[in-house]
This record gives C-alpha cells, structure tokens and sequence, in this order.
C-alpha cells in the first residue's frame, strides 16, 4: 500500500486492488479565504485523475472541491459514500457528474474486488455539514484508517477493524473561534491558548485508541493568504494561535512518548508495505524544512501567486442586487416556524450587523426576522460585510457555516455563554435539514449508564455531543474534562462550566459524602 499525500486531508492511496482519492482539494475556499498548507501547486494532476475510487468525507469545502472534481476527476470513478442520513453528499456528487456509487453502512467493512472498506460516519448536526466520516481501508497486508478530521465515537468498533500500520488525522484548528470574537485580547490569547492545547490533546488521544503504527498529522492547517486574514497564520508557534503545522504536532507526540509521527506535504509518498514505512518527500529534506521554519517568507510568495483568486473572488461579491431583509424573511421565518428546539435552543435575539446602523434580526423567540432599529437589543452579534450575506442568498446557499462562517469574515459577540444551536440553525436553511436536526435534538435523552470516577457515578456519555467519557474524560481538581470538543464539568454538583445550558449526571458513591453535599 502505497500513500501520496496531494495536500490538506487529500490523499492517494494505491493497493494492489486498486486506487482510491480521498479528500482532494486544491481550489480557494470559502469566499478565498483559506487555501491548502504546503502548497499542492505541483501535484501531479494526471496521476490522480482516474482512480477506481473516490471517498469525500464530507462537504466542506476544503475536503469537496466540486469545481477540481468537474475538470479533473474521471466520472466512471465509483464513489464510496458514508451512512449518512441525508444523501446531500451523494447528491452534490451526481450534480458533479459522478454516477457509481457505493453505500457503506457505519464501521461495517464493504470487500470490493479485494478491497476491505469501512466508514465511520458521525451525524450530529455538529458534525461538519450534517455529517462527517474516517475511512479503514485494507487491501489484506496492510490497513489505514483515515480519521481526517473526523471525531468518531465508536472507537470499540474501529479498534476491531484494525490493528493499523497508519493513521491519518487532524490536530489543528479549522474554526472561526477565539479569532473572530470581539473579547479583550488578553482574553483572546487565553482561549487561544486553551483551544490549541484542546484540540491537540484530543488528537493525542485518537492516537492513543487507534494505536496505529505511524501517525501522519492531516486535515490542516489551511493558512489565509488575504490581507485581511493573514495574521491568522500561526507564523512562529505563536502558543495561543490555534492553527499549529504539522512538525509542532509531531514534536508534540515526542514530548508525550510517541516517536511515530511522520511529517507529509503534498506529493510526499509512503511505502506501508516497506519497513518503517519511508517517506519520500518531493524536495530535499532541508527545502522542506525552510517550509516551517521561514513560513511567513513561504506564505508571502505563495500569497503572490494567488492573489489574482483572491481579487477576482472579492469582485464578484454582489453588492445591491437584492433586498436582503426582505429575502432572509421569507427564507428563514418558514424555517423557525419548524424548528421548536432549534427556537427553544437559542432562546433569543441574533443581530447580523451591516456596520453603520444597517442590519437584521432574527428573532427565535418570536421566530420572526426583521429590520434592526438600532439598538442594543440582542443576545448574539454578527457583525459582517452586507455583500457575503448578498451572495450567499444569491446561490442559496442551504449551509452557511461552509460557505461564510468558516471563512473568519466576520466578528462575533454574545452576552453570555456559547450556545451550539445558533451556529447549528446557519447549517440548517431548508426544510430537509432543519427537520433532521429537529429530530436529532428530540431523540436525545438522559443517559442512564453509569461509571466510576473520583469517587463519583457519572454519566458515561457526555452531554454535548454523547462522548464516551471512559474514554474521553479526564479529572483534575475537581472538573472533568471530556477531551472531545473541551467541555468541562464539575463532579460534585453535574455543573457544565462551558455552558449553561447543559448539565452532567453525577451522585457521590460515599454515603458520608453524600450527606454532606446535600
């Protein structure tokens, strides 16, 4: 088993049961905004254009380029698709011209032609667009698993698919938070700091479950070449920077005991069936090292070469061509009136703020939208350019998170704590979609499993988003923290300490003490 890396979470993998791309990306996404770190500006198109199989994970658009799988990709590639509830994956694919396709169903292995495939497919409304998935693949001397970034909770059932000899997953950030929140700055470094410790030490432990072989950071950073968004570079292992390239992931591993972390750029190959896998980069080893170490001199180039896409992209914003209250209220107020938990969920008022007093309402108490007067009447602030929300309802676009919040073009505010459902309700913009995550906040209930910890029975699934916390938790001083997403709880009273609206079962094994936090 052979694997190239093409860039980000791009992947080509040749077995001696075939080829399959994963993930392959090399147009500007979201609104140019983020483009692909290193460069993959000299992979070799040609040789990835004909695989007998192609996997997207998901929708986003650093991992669904429709526009290099329009003019690139063979159509006779049969597609591999996730058990995803919704076929909006499939559907986008047929639009792009695709038409064999084969549907898996969760961690269970599909033999094709020699070929073992199983996708692990994750389906809350937080995951990516209504869905995202990892790939175990095996052609029966070797096997991978592809996490991307990807956060599966069924790790009893992958550790059954394996043993690996590689695994592939993210570490780095790929989110518009802390950076876009109007905090103090002292308090923006703060949460940078503790978002990138996060997410790397949530990486750390998928590493530790999968216990592949050989660990090869994936799925980002992207880096930001506009002027506007270049400072979001992490450009000298800044500590409260939440995009880290792959050599701080790999040192990371070393500082906590694990040696196997491989660096791969784009074109980078690795011979699984070969001993200690060798990688074969596409430069001289001391070329790719110039790439991080003298990262702003390399971004600075890059950005010079594509700046003609990020010009041609910020001229095609519309700007006047609709009436934008009125359109978003027709849009939305049909979508609220639907959305009960949704409503109950954001239990307020969320300002989408044009700048110089011009701006819309979107009131879920009242599930009403409406012109903004001015004032200072709301719970949740997103201040933004009026022409991206112009061209995201000129292409109706059903999914705003991949299109205009992960662009950081924005400035976010709130009074008081995070809460999920308003990002989640930005996902959901056709009947299809709010009805699914309606379905899939009603479905949740209190989870009755138990297990010991500190002293304590505790809820075994996390609150937020069903992590198993035998797995994910960790306690100190007091606080559990489930290492998927960060959130953290106390033991003693169940209180979520990141959000109001959640709350972790827990009751005192100690009768004594009990008696005493009664």
């Amino acid at each position: 088993m052979r694997v190239t890396s093409v860039g980000h979470a791009g992947l080509f993998i040749e077995t001696r049961h075939g080829s399959v791309l994963c993930d392959p990306w090399f147009n500007e996404a979201f609104f140019a905004s983020w483009f692909p770190f290193p460069s993959n500006e000299e992979v070799d198109l040609d040789a990835i254009s004909s695989p007998d199989y192609l996997y997207l994970s998901h929708l986003h658009h650093d991992h669904f380029d429709p526009r290099f799988l329009r003019e690139h990709v063979s159509k006779e590639t049969t597609v591999l698709l996730p058990d995803y509830p919704l076929d909006l994956l499939e559907r986008a694919l047929r639009d792009v011209g695709f038409k064999h396709f084969v549907q898996t169903t969760n961690c269970e292995p599909v033999e094709l032609d020699g070929l073992s495939v199983a996708i692990s497919a994750a389906v809350a409304p937080t995951d990516g667009p209504l869905g995202d998935s990892g790939l175990v693949l095996g052609d029966g001397e070797r096997r991978l698993f592809n996490q991307n970034d990807s956060r599966p909770l069924e790790l009893d059932r992958l550790r059954e698919l394996g043993p690996y000899d590689a695994h592939l997953l993210q570490f780095s950030g790929a989110i518009w938070y802390p950076m876009v929140y109007r905090f103090s700055e002292q308090r923006k470094q703060a949460l940078g700091r503790k978002k990138r410790e996060n997410q790397m030490a949530r990486a750390l432990r998928y590493v530790e479950q999968i216990d592949g072989d050989y660990v090869f950071p994936s799925a980002g950073p992207p880096c930001f070449l506009d002027d506007a968004l270049f400072h979001l570079n992490d450009l000298g292992d800044d500590p409260a920077n939440i995009f880290p390239d792959a050599t701080v992931f790999i040192e990371y591993l070393e500082q906590q005991g694990h040696d196997n972390g491989r660096l791969l750029i784009p074109s980078s190959t690795v011979d699984l069936a070969r001993e200690g896998a060798p990688v074969e980069h596409p430069l001289p080893d001391e070329e790719v090292a110039q790439i991080f170490e003298r990262k702003r001199e390399y971004l600075e180039a890059y950005k010079a070469r594509r700046q003609p896409a990020i010009d041609a992209e910020r001229a095609s914003w519309p700007r006047g061509v609709v009436d934008v209250e009125k359109e978003l209220r027709e849009w939305f107020e049909p979508l609220l009136a639907q959305a009960d938990m949704t409503c109950v969920g954001v239990n307020g008022r969320l300002l989408l703020d044009f700048g110089e007093g011009e701006g819309v309402k979107i009131d879920f108490e009242q599930r009403r939208v409406y012109a903004w007067d001015g004032g200072d009447e709301w719970e949740y602030r997103l201040g933004l350019d009026k022409a991206l929300v112009e061209a995201c309802i000129v292409a109706g676009y059903e999914d705003w998170i991949n299109e205009l919040f992960l662009s950081c073009r924005f400035e976010a505010e709130r009074k008081g704590a995070y809460n999920e459902y308003v990002y989640n309700f930005f996902k959901t913009l056709t009947e299809e979609r709010v009805q699914y995550a309606e379905g899939y906040y009603a479905e949740q209930s209190h989870e009755e499993q138990l297990f010991e910890c500190e002293g304590y029975l505790v809820q075994r699934r996390c609150p937020h988003l069903k992590a198993d916390l035998t797995r994910f938790g960790s306690v100190e001083d007091g606080v559990l923290t489930c290492a998927l997403h960060g959130w953290q709880f106390e033991l003693e009273t169940g209180r979520c300490l990141t959000s109001d609206d959640r709350r972790l079962y827990t009751e005192p094994i100690d009768p004594e003490r009990k008696r005493d936090a009664a």
